[in-house]
């Protein structure tokens, strides 16, 4: 049986079967392939980025913004920089200046509550080497899947699918993590393991996860994951990695009770990164192992203050913020463009083999640790906004 849908209520067309005669226009939803949603996040702060890898530029507007923020490119410069390529052997060595420019929004260093246009030009790209791919589905990546859906890909880089598309995201995300900081919330990401490599958290240091191209925040765990990577780049491998994100300063109060949950928001902004197969908040999956008097987290009052003595929760109950640290967890995939041979198909439905040559990272993670931040900024103010219309008094 076809699918059809209305479109525009055009005159051309009856639907078989329906009585009488009200015509309208209608395509098969089969033959469908010539839109593109899911690029806007957000209720209030509201996102959309745009662009693809080897395009002209991409970018990000962002609409919903308070006026009289104060912002300026060399603050979202920051951000950028900490995500962009070619900093360390450990990542794809396209060199890309990534230089932001606000193009609307700001005037005189102050957001004017109208919608801010965040553009990032290309400039490094090098098309070739994805045209042995044209035809040919990866391995791990989206190519497959963008055919079946659209009909057809963008195979220079993987488009839209690329985690170049993240630089829009991290750009938007620095306004909102101004914005956070001025009401004294403050976000931090690092890669907690590499591999089998975790950090020591009695050798934590904040400051480390700036020194070292691996974003961790214990020297000895950075040293011993590098040397790692390091074989792997010669076997042609890549590795998967974990990266944790803590909030401080988050008010109890912030969030909703049924379907935009605190934590469900924070899942699904984290999961919509490209690379993420798996979130958890708080102890997570650990939960799976405990008790339920092992798991709660007993209140207590001091000075006024309500605290917990344990965080299991990670900072959410009931899908609302409690006023302790929130602590999540996303665990990041190896990278799939690996330069050994792999078996693939390609769109003529033959078996292939298939040798990726390009510009690619060992690890996805370091360059993503800001990806993280950006996204739980856009979720957390977001909320924050919403909430601000809970109560009337």
């Amino acid at each position: 049986m076809e699918s059809y849908i209305d479109i525009c209520g055009e005159r051309e067309g009856v639907k078989e079967g329906e009585t009488g005669l009200t015509p309208f226009r209608f395509v098969r939803l089969k033959d469908r392939r010539i839109f593109m949603s899911g690029s806007t996040y957000g209720n209030i702060y509201k996102v959309t980025t745009w662009g693809e890898s080897h395009g002209a530029g991409i970018g990000a507007v962002v609409d919903g913004c308070p006026a009289g923020l104060e912002i300026n490119e060399d603050f979202i410069q920051s951000f950028l920089d900490r995500r962009k390529p070619g900093q360390s052997k450990f990542t794809t060595q396209r060199s890309e200046a990534d230089r932001v420019r606000i193009m609307s929004g700001v005037f005189e260093g102050k957001t004017l509550g109208t919608p801010i246009s965040l553009v990032i030009e290309n400039t490094s790209q090098i098309s070739k080497d994805y045209s042995n791919i044209q035809n040919v589905y990866r391995p791990g990546h989206a190519d497959y899947g963008f055919d079946a859906k659209y009909g057809f890909r963008d195979y220079r880089g993987g488009g839209r699918s690329s985690g170049r598309e993240t630089a829009g995201r991290v750009a938007a995300g620095a306004i909102a993590i101004k914005a956070l900081s001025e009401m004294g919330i403050e976000i931090m990401a690092y890669v907690k393991q590499i591999g089998d490599i975790a950090i020591d958290y009695n050798n934590f240091d904040k400051e480390e996860i700036h020194r070292n191209s691996l974003c961790m925040p214990d020297s000895n765990a950075a040293e011993k994951a590098a040397a790692y990577l390091e074989e792997l780049i010669q076997s042609k491998d890549s590795s998967g990695a974990l990266v944790e994100c803590v909030v401080t300063g988050v008010p109890a109060g912030i969030g909703e009770p049924v379907f935009d949950k605190l934590d469900a928001r924070l899942a699904g902004a984290i999961m919509s990164i490209g690379a993420v197969k798996g979130v958890e908040i708080g102890d997570g999956f650990a939960v799976v192992n405990k008790k339920g008097s092992e798991n709660n987290d007993p209140f207590y009052t001091e000075n006024g203050v309500i605290s917990k003595k344990t965080n299991h929760s990670g900072g959410i109950l009931g899908g609302i913020s409690d006023g302790s640290d929130i602590v999540l967890r996303a665990a990041f995939k190896p990278t799939p463009s690996i330069y050994q041979k792999q078996s693939t198909v390609n769109s003529d439905m033959e078996n292939c083999d298939i040798e990726i040559v390009g510009r690619h990272d060992p690890i996805i993670a370091p360059r993503a640790v800001v990806v993280v931040e950006s996204m739980v900024a856009l979720s957390l103010f977001d909320l924050i906004l919403i909430n601000r219309t809970s109560r009337l008094f």
